[in-house]
Protein backbone atom coordinates (compact mmCIF):
# COMPACT_ATOMS: atom_id res chain seq x y z
CA UNK A 1 0.00 0.00 0.00
CA UNK A 2 1.07 3.38 -0.92
CA UNK A 3 2.19 5.81 1.97
CA UNK A 4 0.75 9.48 2.39
CA UNK A 5 3.20 12.05 1.83
CA UNK A 6 2.95 15.59 3.64
CA UNK A 7 5.34 18.61 3.60
CA UNK A 8 6.26 19.71 7.15
CA UNK A 9 8.81 21.99 6.52
CA UNK A 10 9.96 25.10 3.69
CA UNK A 11 12.54 27.30 3.15
CA UNK A 12 13.47 30.05 0.91
CA UNK A 13 16.20 32.56 -0.63
CA UNK A 14 14.88 34.79 -3.06
CA UNK A 15 15.11 37.77 -5.05
CA UNK A 16 11.61 38.80 -3.24
CA UNK A 17 13.39 37.79 0.51
CA UNK A 18 15.91 35.74 1.86
CA UNK A 19 13.59 33.78 4.21
CA UNK A 20 10.00 32.05 3.98
CA UNK A 21 7.75 35.12 5.64
CA UNK A 22 9.61 38.19 4.30
CA UNK A 23 9.48 36.10 0.48
CA UNK A 24 5.50 35.00 1.10
CA UNK A 25 4.92 38.74 2.27
CA UNK A 26 6.48 40.16 -0.92
CA UNK A 27 4.64 37.71 -3.15
CA UNK A 28 1.09 38.39 -1.44
CA UNK A 29 1.92 42.09 -1.60
CA UNK A 30 2.59 41.73 -5.51
CA UNK A 31 6.26 43.44 -5.40
CA UNK A 32 8.78 42.83 -8.11
CA UNK A 33 12.31 41.30 -7.72
CA UNK A 34 13.63 42.67 -11.37
CA UNK A 35 16.26 45.61 -11.24
CA UNK A 36 19.24 46.22 -12.57
CA UNK A 37 22.13 43.80 -12.63
CA UNK A 38 24.96 44.05 -9.81
CA UNK A 39 26.85 41.30 -10.52
CA UNK A 40 28.76 42.19 -13.75
CA UNK A 41 28.69 45.05 -16.12
CA UNK A 42 26.08 44.44 -18.23
CA UNK A 43 26.16 47.78 -20.34
CA UNK A 44 26.90 46.08 -23.48
CA UNK A 45 24.39 43.37 -23.20
CA UNK A 46 20.72 43.82 -24.63
CA UNK A 47 19.22 42.68 -21.72
CA UNK A 48 20.53 44.76 -18.52
CA UNK A 49 18.37 43.66 -15.28
CA UNK A 50 17.37 40.24 -13.40
CA UNK A 51 15.53 39.54 -10.08
CA UNK A 52 19.42 38.90 -8.06
CA UNK A 53 19.41 38.26 -4.32
CA UNK A 54 18.58 41.79 -2.29
CA UNK A 55 20.52 42.68 1.02
CA UNK A 56 22.41 39.10 0.71
CA UNK A 57 25.57 38.45 3.03
CA UNK A 58 26.62 34.80 2.74
CA UNK A 59 28.96 35.46 5.65
CA UNK A 60 25.83 35.37 7.96
CA UNK A 61 25.08 32.03 6.62
CA UNK A 62 28.02 29.58 6.37
CA UNK A 63 31.43 29.81 7.31
CA UNK A 64 34.69 30.89 5.60
CA UNK A 65 35.21 27.09 5.13
CA UNK A 66 32.09 26.53 3.37
CA UNK A 67 32.24 29.43 1.41
CA UNK A 68 35.41 28.30 0.14
CA UNK A 69 34.55 25.00 -0.77
CA UNK A 70 30.95 26.10 -2.81
CA UNK A 71 29.49 27.78 -5.69
CA UNK A 72 26.84 29.95 -4.84
CA UNK A 73 23.93 27.83 -6.20
CA UNK A 74 25.24 25.16 -3.30
CA UNK A 75 25.28 28.04 -1.01
CA UNK A 76 21.73 28.51 -1.43
CA UNK A 77 21.09 25.14 -1.52
CA UNK A 78 22.45 25.16 1.74
CA UNK A 79 20.45 28.03 3.38
CA UNK A 80 17.18 27.24 2.03
CA UNK A 81 17.59 23.85 3.56
CA UNK A 82 18.52 25.25 6.53
CA UNK A 83 15.53 27.18 6.82
CA UNK A 84 13.11 24.16 5.91
CA UNK A 85 14.99 21.41 8.19
CA UNK A 86 14.47 23.99 11.05
CA UNK A 87 11.08 24.73 10.03
CA UNK A 88 10.45 21.10 10.06
CA UNK A 89 11.62 20.36 13.28
CA UNK A 90 12.60 16.49 13.06
CA UNK A 91 14.90 15.25 15.32
CA UNK A 92 17.56 12.94 13.28
CA UNK A 93 18.65 11.35 16.82
CA UNK A 94 15.55 9.54 17.22
CA UNK A 95 15.56 8.27 13.84
CA UNK A 96 17.84 5.93 11.37
CA UNK A 97 20.31 8.48 9.30
CA UNK A 98 19.50 5.73 6.15
CA UNK A 99 15.68 6.95 6.49
CA UNK A 100 16.46 10.42 5.26
CA UNK A 101 17.67 11.65 2.29
CA UNK A 102 18.13 14.48 0.01
CA UNK A 103 17.33 15.06 -3.44
CA UNK A 104 18.28 18.02 -4.92
CA UNK A 105 18.03 19.84 -8.17
CA UNK A 106 19.61 22.79 -10.44
CA UNK A 107 19.52 23.46 -13.82
CA UNK A 108 23.29 24.46 -14.34
CA UNK A 109 24.99 23.75 -11.32
CA UNK A 110 28.38 26.03 -10.57
CA UNK A 111 28.22 27.89 -13.67
CA UNK A 112 29.65 31.06 -11.74
CA UNK A 113 33.40 29.05 -10.56
CA UNK A 114 33.13 26.90 -14.13
CA UNK A 115 33.18 30.45 -15.27
CA UNK A 116 35.48 32.17 -13.57
CA UNK A 117 38.51 29.29 -13.77
CA UNK A 118 38.01 29.22 -16.99
CA UNK A 119 38.43 33.08 -17.70
CA UNK A 120 41.52 32.77 -15.69
CA UNK A 121 42.84 29.93 -17.38
CA UNK A 122 42.51 31.97 -20.60
CA UNK A 123 44.02 35.23 -19.87
CA UNK A 124 46.62 34.00 -17.59
CA UNK A 125 50.41 32.79 -18.99
CA UNK A 126 48.94 29.25 -20.17
CA UNK A 127 50.26 27.18 -16.67
CA UNK A 128 46.90 24.84 -15.36
CA UNK A 129 46.14 26.33 -12.36
CA UNK A 130 42.74 25.09 -11.38
CA UNK A 131 41.53 25.13 -8.00
CA UNK A 132 41.14 21.76 -6.18
CA UNK A 133 37.59 22.90 -6.10
CA UNK A 134 36.60 23.37 -9.36
CA UNK A 135 35.09 20.03 -9.69
CA UNK A 136 32.69 19.73 -6.69
CA UNK A 137 31.88 23.32 -6.64
CA UNK A 138 30.50 23.24 -10.07
CA UNK A 139 28.66 19.41 -10.47
CA UNK A 140 25.13 19.99 -10.05
CA UNK A 141 24.78 17.19 -7.33
CA UNK A 142 26.87 18.50 -5.36
CA UNK A 143 24.18 20.39 -3.43
CA UNK A 144 22.51 17.44 -2.64
CA UNK A 145 25.75 15.73 -1.42
CA UNK A 146 26.69 18.96 0.86
CA UNK A 147 23.37 18.97 2.16
CA UNK A 148 23.36 15.24 3.30
CA UNK A 149 27.29 16.00 4.53
CA UNK A 150 26.42 18.86 7.06
CA UNK A 151 23.13 17.36 8.34
CA UNK A 152 24.40 13.24 8.42
CA UNK A 153 21.76 12.23 6.38
CA UNK A 154 22.51 9.03 4.60
CA UNK A 155 19.53 7.96 2.62
CA UNK A 156 18.52 8.21 -0.86
CA UNK A 157 20.63 11.00 -2.26
CA UNK A 158 21.00 12.68 -5.71
CA UNK A 159 20.30 15.51 -8.19
CA UNK A 160 18.28 15.27 -10.91
CA UNK A 161 18.02 17.67 -13.98
CA UNK A 162 15.65 18.39 -16.25
CA UNK A 163 16.24 22.17 -17.33
CA UNK A 164 13.45 24.47 -15.99
CA UNK A 165 11.35 21.45 -14.49
CA UNK A 166 14.22 20.04 -12.36
CA UNK A 167 12.74 21.25 -9.39
CA UNK A 168 9.06 19.37 -9.82
CA UNK A 169 11.15 16.68 -10.75
CA UNK A 170 13.19 16.39 -7.26
CA UNK A 171 9.79 17.39 -5.43
CA UNK A 172 8.07 14.49 -7.89
CA UNK A 173 11.12 12.03 -6.63
CA UNK A 174 10.99 12.24 -3.26
CA UNK A 175 6.90 11.80 -3.10
CA UNK A 176 7.70 8.23 -5.23
CA UNK A 177 10.79 6.84 -2.72
CA UNK A 178 8.48 8.08 0.68
CA UNK A 179 5.14 6.92 -0.41
CA UNK A 180 6.77 3.52 -1.89
CA UNK A 181 8.29 2.96 1.79
CA UNK A 182 12.21 3.60 0.86
CA UNK A 183 12.47 6.43 3.15
CA UNK A 184 10.51 8.77 6.28
CA UNK A 185 11.91 11.92 5.42
CA UNK A 186 13.68 13.48 2.28
CA UNK A 187 15.15 17.13 1.98
CA UNK A 188 14.23 17.95 -1.61
CA UNK A 189 14.27 20.94 -3.97
CA UNK A 190 16.19 23.30 -6.51
CA UNK A 191 19.03 26.00 -6.72
CA UNK A 192 20.15 28.66 -9.31
CA UNK A 193 22.88 30.94 -9.40
CA UNK A 194 22.60 31.78 -13.11
CA UNK A 195 23.17 35.34 -13.31
CA UNK A 196 26.64 35.60 -15.00
CA UNK A 197 27.84 36.67 -18.28
CA UNK A 198 28.02 33.45 -20.07
CA UNK A 199 24.65 32.16 -19.09
CA UNK A 200 23.00 35.36 -19.46
CA UNK A 201 24.56 36.10 -22.31
CA UNK A 202 23.47 32.99 -23.66
CA UNK A 203 19.71 33.08 -22.92
CA UNK A 204 20.06 36.83 -24.02
CA UNK A 205 21.17 35.65 -27.66
CA UNK A 206 18.68 33.41 -28.12
CA UNK A 207 16.18 36.55 -27.54
CA UNK A 208 14.16 34.75 -24.83
CA UNK A 209 14.41 37.83 -22.14
CA UNK A 210 12.60 40.66 -21.94
CA UNK A 211 14.53 43.68 -22.93
CA UNK A 212 12.45 46.55 -21.16
CA UNK A 213 16.15 48.20 -19.65
CA UNK A 214 14.15 51.41 -18.81
CA UNK A 215 11.61 49.63 -16.71
CA UNK A 216 12.76 46.50 -15.41
CA UNK A 217 10.45 45.77 -12.82
CA UNK A 218 7.44 45.74 -15.58
CA UNK A 219 9.21 43.74 -17.84
CA UNK A 220 7.74 40.55 -16.73
CA UNK A 221 4.59 40.27 -17.88
CA UNK A 222 2.67 37.02 -18.10
CA UNK A 223 -0.07 36.65 -21.05
CA UNK A 224 -0.01 40.27 -21.50
CA UNK A 225 -0.14 41.45 -25.67
CA UNK A 226 3.20 43.35 -25.41
CA UNK A 227 5.42 40.16 -23.35
CA UNK A 228 8.63 40.34 -24.79
CA UNK A 229 10.42 37.27 -22.68
CA UNK A 230 11.67 36.46 -19.23
CA UNK A 231 13.41 37.73 -16.53
CA UNK A 232 16.15 35.81 -14.94
CA UNK A 233 16.54 35.38 -11.49
CA UNK A 234 18.62 33.28 -8.60
CA UNK A 235 18.14 31.83 -5.13
CA UNK A 236 16.24 28.83 -3.79
CA UNK A 237 13.28 26.61 -2.55
CA UNK A 238 13.60 23.97 -0.45
CA UNK A 239 10.62 21.39 0.85
CA UNK A 240 10.98 18.70 3.46
CA UNK A 241 8.53 15.43 2.34
CA UNK A 242 7.68 13.45 4.95
CA UNK A 243 6.00 10.39 4.94
CA UNK A 244 2.19 11.21 6.89
CA UNK A 245 2.43 8.64 9.88
CA UNK A 246 5.40 9.57 10.59
CA UNK A 247 4.93 13.61 10.94
CA UNK A 248 1.69 12.90 12.93
CA UNK A 249 3.56 10.13 15.39
CA UNK A 250 6.05 13.30 16.11
CA UNK A 251 3.50 16.48 16.33
CA UNK A 252 4.92 17.88 12.93
CA UNK A 253 3.43 21.20 11.56
CA UNK A 254 1.61 19.47 7.87
CA UNK A 255 1.70 22.68 5.12
CA UNK A 256 -0.59 20.00 3.07
CA UNK A 257 0.07 16.46 0.91
CA UNK A 258 1.91 15.82 -2.14
CA UNK A 259 -1.47 14.56 -4.22
CA UNK A 260 0.22 13.63 -7.48
CA UNK A 261 2.89 14.44 -9.64
CA UNK A 262 3.62 13.60 -13.52
CA UNK A 263 5.96 14.23 -16.13
CA UNK A 264 5.72 14.00 -20.01
CA UNK A 265 8.17 14.62 -22.83
CA UNK A 266 6.80 17.13 -26.03
CA UNK A 267 9.10 15.75 -28.36
CA UNK A 268 8.41 18.77 -30.45
CA UNK A 269 11.73 21.14 -30.53
CA UNK A 270 15.03 21.65 -28.14
CA UNK A 271 13.23 24.79 -27.01
CA UNK A 272 10.08 25.54 -27.74
CA UNK A 273 6.94 23.93 -26.16
CA UNK A 274 4.43 22.39 -27.81
CA UNK A 275 2.18 25.34 -29.44
CA UNK A 276 -0.89 22.84 -28.98
CA UNK A 277 0.30 21.89 -24.97
CA UNK A 278 0.14 18.43 -25.80
CA UNK A 279 2.71 17.40 -23.69
CA UNK A 280 1.93 20.06 -20.89
CA UNK A 281 -1.82 18.78 -20.78
CA UNK A 282 -1.16 14.90 -20.03
CA UNK A 283 0.89 15.67 -17.06
CA UNK A 284 -1.67 17.56 -15.92
CA UNK A 285 -4.14 14.81 -16.20
CA UNK A 286 -2.15 12.45 -14.86
CA UNK A 287 -1.58 14.29 -12.12
CA UNK A 288 -4.61 14.83 -11.29
CA UNK A 289 -5.96 11.46 -12.09
CA UNK A 290 -3.13 10.42 -9.40
CA UNK A 291 -4.85 13.00 -7.12
CA UNK A 292 -7.83 11.06 -7.53
CA UNK A 293 -9.56 14.32 -8.65
CA UNK A 294 -10.53 16.45 -11.65
CA UNK A 295 -10.07 19.93 -13.01
CA UNK A 296 -12.97 21.35 -11.53
CA UNK A 297 -11.63 20.22 -7.91
CA UNK A 298 -8.71 22.34 -8.24
CA UNK A 299 -8.82 25.56 -6.67
CA UNK A 300 -5.39 26.99 -7.43
CA UNK A 301 -2.77 26.68 -10.55
CA UNK A 302 0.43 28.32 -10.37
CA UNK A 303 1.57 28.11 -14.49
CA UNK A 304 5.15 28.06 -15.47
CA UNK A 305 4.29 31.74 -17.65
CA UNK A 306 7.44 32.47 -18.14
CA UNK A 307 6.37 35.99 -19.96
CA UNK A 308 7.57 34.78 -23.57
CA UNK A 309 5.61 35.14 -26.78
CA UNK A 310 5.36 31.35 -27.48
CA UNK A 311 5.28 29.79 -24.37
CA UNK A 312 2.64 31.55 -22.44
CA UNK A 313 0.11 30.68 -25.11
CA UNK A 314 1.34 27.13 -25.43
CA UNK A 315 0.75 26.61 -21.55
CA UNK A 316 -2.88 28.36 -22.11
CA UNK A 317 -3.81 25.70 -24.96
CA UNK A 318 -2.83 23.17 -22.62
CA UNK A 319 -5.01 24.40 -19.73
CA UNK A 320 -7.83 25.00 -22.26
CA UNK A 321 -7.48 21.16 -23.29
CA UNK A 322 -8.04 20.24 -19.72
CA UNK A 323 -10.54 22.22 -19.35
CA UNK A 324 -12.66 21.47 -22.39
CA UNK A 325 -12.52 25.40 -23.30
CA UNK A 326 -15.26 25.20 -19.98
CA UNK A 327 -14.77 27.78 -17.59
CA UNK A 328 -14.09 26.13 -13.91
CA UNK A 329 -13.51 27.83 -10.11
CA UNK A 330 -9.87 27.48 -10.76
CA UNK A 331 -8.08 30.69 -10.38
CA UNK A 332 -5.10 30.96 -12.33
CA UNK A 333 -1.45 33.13 -11.41
CA UNK A 334 1.80 33.42 -13.37
CA UNK A 335 4.29 34.49 -9.94
CA UNK A 336 7.48 34.71 -12.39
CA UNK A 337 6.08 37.96 -13.05
CA UNK A 338 7.41 38.91 -9.42
CA UNK A 339 10.45 36.69 -8.93
CA UNK A 340 11.39 36.24 -12.19
CA UNK A 341 12.43 32.66 -13.48
CA UNK A 342 14.60 30.64 -11.00
CA UNK A 343 15.29 27.88 -13.93
CA UNK A 344 15.82 24.67 -11.95
CA UNK A 345 14.97 26.54 -8.61
CA UNK A 346 11.47 27.61 -9.90
CA UNK A 347 9.52 24.97 -9.51
CA UNK A 348 10.71 24.68 -5.51
CA UNK A 349 9.65 28.23 -4.80
CA UNK A 350 6.28 27.86 -7.12
CA UNK A 351 5.60 24.87 -4.96
CA UNK A 352 6.16 26.67 -1.91
CA UNK A 353 3.42 29.56 -3.20
CA UNK A 354 1.22 26.83 -3.55
CA UNK A 355 1.48 25.22 -0.04
CA UNK A 356 1.47 28.55 1.71
CA UNK A 357 -1.82 29.63 -0.69
CA UNK A 358 -3.38 26.32 0.56
CA UNK A 359 -2.51 27.93 4.49
CA UNK A 360 -3.62 31.10 4.00
CA UNK A 361 -6.21 31.73 1.33
CA UNK A 362 -4.35 33.56 -0.84
CA UNK A 363 -4.19 33.74 -4.29
CA UNK A 364 -1.01 35.96 -5.29
CA UNK A 365 -1.48 37.85 -8.45
CA UNK A 366 0.21 38.14 -11.74
CA UNK A 367 1.52 41.47 -11.71
CA UNK A 368 2.39 43.61 -15.10
CA UNK A 369 0.05 42.10 -17.24
CA UNK A 370 -2.31 45.26 -19.04
CA UNK A 371 -4.08 43.92 -21.36
CA UNK A 372 -4.20 40.38 -22.17
CA UNK A 373 -3.67 38.54 -25.08
CA UNK A 374 -6.04 38.66 -27.59
CA UNK A 375 -5.42 34.49 -27.84
CA UNK A 376 -6.87 34.32 -24.31
CA UNK A 377 -9.86 33.29 -24.00
CA UNK A 378 -12.45 35.68 -20.82
CA UNK A 379 -13.47 32.32 -18.85
CA UNK A 380 -10.21 31.85 -17.29
CA UNK A 381 -9.86 33.28 -14.41
CA UNK A 382 -6.32 34.60 -14.46
CA UNK A 383 -5.65 37.00 -10.85
CA UNK A 384 -3.97 40.58 -11.76
CA UNK A 385 -2.67 43.30 -9.91
CA UNK A 386 -3.60 42.10 -6.38
CA UNK A 387 -3.84 38.95 -4.37
CA UNK A 388 -7.02 37.89 -3.55
CA UNK A 389 -8.48 35.98 -0.40
CA UNK A 390 -9.94 32.24 -1.31
CA UNK A 391 -10.50 29.41 0.33
CA UNK A 392 -7.82 26.57 -1.23
CA UNK A 393 -7.96 22.59 -0.80
CA UNK A 394 -5.82 21.91 -3.59
CA UNK A 395 -3.34 23.41 -6.08
CA UNK A 396 -1.25 21.98 -9.44
CA UNK A 397 2.03 23.87 -9.99
CA UNK A 398 3.22 23.50 -13.84
CA UNK A 399 7.36 23.89 -14.66
CA UNK A 400 8.33 22.98 -18.29
CA UNK A 401 11.81 22.73 -19.50
CA UNK A 402 14.38 23.17 -22.56
CA UNK A 403 14.50 19.62 -24.25
CA UNK A 404 10.56 19.10 -23.49
CA UNK A 405 10.39 18.64 -20.11
CA UNK A 406 7.23 19.28 -18.57
CA UNK A 407 6.74 18.61 -14.93
CA UNK A 408 2.94 19.21 -12.42
CA UNK A 409 2.49 18.88 -9.23
CA UNK A 410 -0.36 18.83 -7.02
CA UNK A 411 -0.49 19.67 -3.69
CA UNK A 412 -3.75 19.43 -1.03
CA UNK A 413 -4.99 20.58 2.57
CA UNK A 414 -4.92 17.27 5.03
Amino acid sequence: MLKKVVVTGIGALTPLGNDINSFWGSVVAGKSGAAPITHFDASLFRSQFACELKDFDVTKYLDRADIKRTDPYTQYALIAADEAIKDSGFDLDKMDPFDVGVIWGSAQGGMITFEEQVKEYALGDGHPRFSPFLIPKFLINMASGLISLRHGYMGVNYAPVSACATSNTAIMDAFNYIRLDKAKIIVTGGSEAAVTPTSYGGFSSMKAMSHRNDNPQSASRPFDVDRDGFVMGEGAGALVLEEYEHAVKRGATIYGEVRGAAMTADAYHITSTHPEGKGATKAMQLALAEAGITINDLDYLNMHATSTPVGDISEINAVLALTHGEKTKMQISGTKSMTGHLLGAAGAIEAIISLLSIRDGIIPPTINTVTLDTAIPGNLNIVLKEAIQQKVNTAMSNTFGFGGHNGTVIFGKV
